[in-house]
């Protein structure tokens, strides 16, 4: 071998390197919804507050409920995905939400639900069960309701009441999309491993709910988070539609006179009316138990235009 030749071991060593991306390309469309969903939400306004369900707003339309343990970050969640410091009023003091609070989208049937914190909260015995009974009453009796978004502290997760409210939802047929907040508490391998021990025991109860890791704080999950939002409660694209004039058909001389006949001075002859000249009124229209057909020896030859 010449020792101007390279061997091909040479030539891969001295070859320029290039640099291996393991992350997940993002599908542009999915982007696009994600973005243009985080700008819908934030068009969220404080709609009212109700101590019970008897008087919360008009059981119509879509809402999705923010539900979770006292101080596990549903205030905050809502107010960092509506881009509004202050939209639900959040606290270091556990338990300061003690009202069901309802938010609109730009639209009044589509809500967001700010729910009373569960389990611990610095108010007397008494006034947990009162709560308690009303949140039931809620997640049983809520016809509007679409599905949770379920808040867990990622240090702290499935806990008691956390696996009620997931059977609750399962046992009505509702979504759940978990959330494990707080995430910038843990480094990123301690948080990847929360999040697939908690989906693992999801598996085994058989409950087929989507979950992530989320954040107030630094903003992690936002685009993930208002993506489910947004299909949840029927937010599309916005999609002019366009028509294409030529593929829309021509009127035939049929269709034309028929649209000039009005509707309840149809004459149609039924072969056991002794009858001829009587007219069918709308409401004998509504009683015939068979379609009528047109009787075909009555068809009147159209003349052709020229």
């Amino acid at each position: 071998m010449r020792r101007s030749e390279k061997s091909k071991d040479t030539k891969a060593k001295l070859a320029p390197k290039e640099k291996i991306s393991y992350e997940k390309k993002t599908d542009p469309a999915l982007t696009a919804y994600a973005v243009q969903s985080l700008n819908w939400l934030r068009q969220a306004e404080f709609l009212m507050s109700a101590p019970k369900l008897d008087l919360c707003v008009e059981d119509t339309g879509y809402e999705i409920a923010f539900a979770g343990r006292s101080n596990a970050g549903k205030s905050s969640a809502i107010n960092a995905l509506t881009n509004q410091k202050q939209l639900a009023r959040a606290s270091k003091r556990p338990g300061r939400t003690q009202m069901i609070n309802f938010f609109s989208l730009g639209n009044p049937d589509q809500r967001l639900v700010d729910l009373p914190g569960y389990g611990y909260a610095a108010v007397p015995e008494a006034m947990k069960i009162v709560w308690q009974k009303e949140l039931e009453n809620y997640l049983i009796h809520r016809k509007s309701l679409q599905g949770l978004v379920l808040l867990m502290d990622i240090r702290h997760p499935l806990q008691h009441f956390d696996v009620m409210m997931l059977e609750w939802a399962y046992s009505r047929h509702l979504f759940v999309h978990v959330l494990l907040t707080k995430s910038d508490k843990l480094n990123r391998g301690p948080a990847s491993k929360a999040l697939q021990e908690v989906k693992a025991t999801l598996n085994k109860m058989k409950l087929n709910f989507s979950i992530q890791l989320f954040s107030s704080l630094n903003k992690e999950g936002l685009e993930e988070l208002a993506s489910v939002m947004a299909g949840r409660l029927n937010f599309t694209l916005d999609q002019p539609t366009e028509f294409d004039l030529d593929n829309i058909p021509e009127a035939s001389i049929h269709d034309l006179n028929e649209a000039d006949e009005p509707i309840e001075s149809v004459e149609l002859e039924d072969e056991t009316d002794s009858d001829p000249d009587h007219e069918i009124t709308a409401s004998e229209l509504n009683n015939l138990d068979e379609p009528v057909e047109a009787d075909q020896t009555e068809i009147v030859n159209q003349e052709q235009p020229k």
